[in-house]
């Protein structure tokens, strides 16, 4: 176990894509054993946030820190990444798709994983093409906590899927966590999630809007994560 308390930091972080700016001086903190909301409407910066983060776009500036060390090939190692988009191949049956996880990560727990998805009713012999979104959703979220990494990021978990599978994922990312991991969870869909969250980022136009404590802002607030989500995006 790494002894610091901080797993992820991000300092003065810009992406920028020909002549748009997704992200703009972005500085953050994350610290081990805490649920991060990546909070914000589509086009907000959250997925090219975790994308440079798990190395799958370069930052265009700034500096990006994996337990103390600048991100290299090792970083990938720690890093759990969920992207929003269906990565799986249409061909494959979901034990298919635990056997490639099994074959690209070390760390990845397949037996761990095939409980998971009896418990939650995907059956292996299923084709991912002919899965609802649903089980893809739920497909998809077991395939990442199945990995024994320190950082996990799911991006939208909860987008497209229906309402029994939300709370079967939301099971599954509670019951993962423990106090030396940590998760950054992207979503627009704040009321379902916002009961797990220990800290919160509002991203607007690839800028940091907010950051904090999810109760010490309820607090200060007065009102919930999700009012405030609507406060600060109203004009958006």
């Amino acid at each position: 176990m790494n002894d610091l308390k901080e797993i992820l930091k991000v300092e003065n972080l810009t992406k920028k894509y020909y002549n748009k700016t997704a992200l703009e001086d972005v500085t953050l903190s994350f610290e081990r054993g805490k649920i991060y909301g990546l909070l914000g409407p589509n086009g907000s910066g959250k997925t090219t946030f975790m994308k440079v983060v798990a190395q799958l776009h370069k930052q265009t500036s700034g500096n990006v820190s994996i337990n103390g060390s600048a991100l290299n090939f090792e970083s990938k190692a720690h890093i759990s990444y969920m992207p929003t988009e269906n990565f799986l191949y249409d061909s494959f049956k979901v034990k298919h798709a635990v056997k490639f996880y099994s074959d690209m990560y070390s760390d990845f727990k397949a037996d761990y994983a095939m409980n998971i998805l009896n418990e939650i009713n995907v059956d292996p012999e299923f084709r991912i093409s002919k899965l609802s979104s649903g089980l893809t959703g739920k497909l998809k979220v077991a395939l990442a906590l199945s990995r024994d990494a320190s950082l996990y990021m799911l991006d939208e978990p909860l987008n497209g899927v229906d309402v029994i599978s939300r709370d079967a994922i939301m099971d599954l990312i509670t019951r993962a966590y423990d106090e030396n991991k940590t998760f950054i969870i992207s979503t627009h869909l704040v009321s379902e999630i916002e009961k797990i969250l220990d800290s919160v980022v509002f991203l607007k136009d690839g800028k940091v809007e907010l950051f904090g404590d999810a109760e010490e802002l309820r607090l200060e607030r007065g009102t919930s994560v999700e009012g405030i989500y609507k406060e600060v995006y109203k004009n958006a």
